[in-house]
């Protein structure tokens, strides 16, 4: 159980001009769908390939012991949705430190590049064995580890009544997952089996192509456990 101490991060999400200040990775459309941030792909996937997959960074640099909360609406699949968190350069730097390579999307750069990030996939309806059994799966990088994967209760865009809200709670050792509030999937890092617990960091939005999806009401919250 988590307690709330303080909103450190807020933002509605209320069109492209909300993220104005975001750092983007790779090529993105930012627009507005019903006062909501509606992003997808500029690149075709068909000619680009994996080149045509973005990532989109809160240049906020948060804690560690954290509650993120955000809307999600699916509207238009195939496609992946994943959200990076706790993501700085490797040996401690910011992850936009100028001495980094530059990434620009292009998903080996984020696992096995210059970066250590937490990465939670959680709407994989890109190829058609993810679609048959779905699942939600957390990673962490630098290495591509799978650490924990659970089954995903969102359903296809056709028979999805959005919005879904998101919920991912990193505290020390420990991640939760939740979606409307059931509890999808969690993991506690041993801190040696894949290196250090890592704490403190940016987060950010990912989708592969040609996925659309809208989001709304992002916050950021310190958090501490309670055992009572």
């Amino acid at each position: 159980m988590f307690k709330v101490e303080e909103i450190i991060y807020e933002n509605s999400l209320i069109g492209e001009a909300a993220v104005e200040d975001w750092i983007t990775e790779g090529q993105v459309k930012k627009t507005t769908w019903n006062d909501k941030l509606l992003l997808e792909n500029t690149l075709d996937p068909d000619k680009h390939g994996d080149h045509a997959h973005w990532l989109l960074w809160c240049p906020v640099e948060f804690p560690d012991r954290i509650m993120i909360e955000w809307d999600f609406y699916p509207l238009e699949e195939p496609g992946l949705c994943m959200l990076f968190f706790a993501a700085k350069g490797r040996e401690d730097k910011d992850l936009f430190d100028p001495s980094l390579p530059k990434r620009t999307g292009y998903y080996p750069d984020y696992h096995s590049g210059a970066i250590n990030t937490l990465h939670l996939s959680y709407f994989r309806h890109k190829h058609a064995e993810e679609r048959a059994f779905r699942t939600c799966n957390l990673r962490k990088s630098h290495g591509f580890h799978l650490v924990t994967q659970a089954a995903d209760p969102l359903p296809p865009v056709d028979d999805a009544i959005s919005p879904y809200h998101m919920k991912l709670i990193k505290y020390n050792e420990y991640v939760f997952f939740y979606i409307n509030d059931l509890l999808v999937l969690e993991w506690e890092d041993d801190g040696s089996t894949y290196g250090p617990v890592y704490q403190g960091g940016k987060i950010g939005f990912r989708q592969m192509a040609p996925m659309k999806a809208a989001y709304a009401n992002l916050s950021v919250k310190k958090v501490r456990m309670v055992t009572e």
